[in-house]
């Protein structure tokens, strides 16, 4: 009888602020990124979410609309991006965040420079109303597959 697989669930949030900056973490592993995390056995995609970003940022948010379902296909991690609102908290680091800031959403196309993550935050920041699906690779960065719809 096959194993059934094992997969990762993680959840990631654009937040905004009034002032129509974004936040942005910057992570010990992958440098700037926007908040989010894996998401813990028996708690729900956008709860895990609310969590992870409060953890790593000290910001309470208001989770919208989803943008994207990715597949890290070389790490079995399945992830979930979200647009979301900042509705209050002061910007804390943690274990997960050496810094954490509110920029500009150009700025933060600059300082995002992990290619999987990158490639995540553009679908965030040009969001139209259509959910994306991208399976990739790392290492290298590679796109497997994509649909819009």
């Amino acid at each position: 009888m096959k194993t059934p697989p094992k997969h990762i669930v993680a959840a990631g949030a654009l937040v905004y602020n009034a002032d129509g900056e974004v936040l942005l973490i910057d992570s010990p592993w992958r440098g700037w990124e926007f908040p989010g995390g894996q998401i813990e056995e028996g708690e729900d995609i956008i709860s895990g979410l609310v969590r992870e970003v409060f953890e790593e940022s000290g910001v309470k948010i208001e989770v919208g609309p989803m943008v994207g379902l990715y597949s890290n296909i070389s790490k079995g991690v399945v992830i979930t991006t979200y647009l979301a609102d900042y509705l209050s908290g002061e910007l804390t680091t943690s274990a997960e965040s050496l810094q954490v800031k509110w920029c500009d959403p150009e700025q933060s196309r600059r300082d995002v420079t992990h290619p999987a993550v990158s490639a995540r935050l553009e679908d965030l920041l040009v969001y139209n109303g259509t959910v994306i699906y991208r399976a990739y690779t790392i290492d290298p960065y590679r796109v497997i597959t994509e649909h819009r719809g």
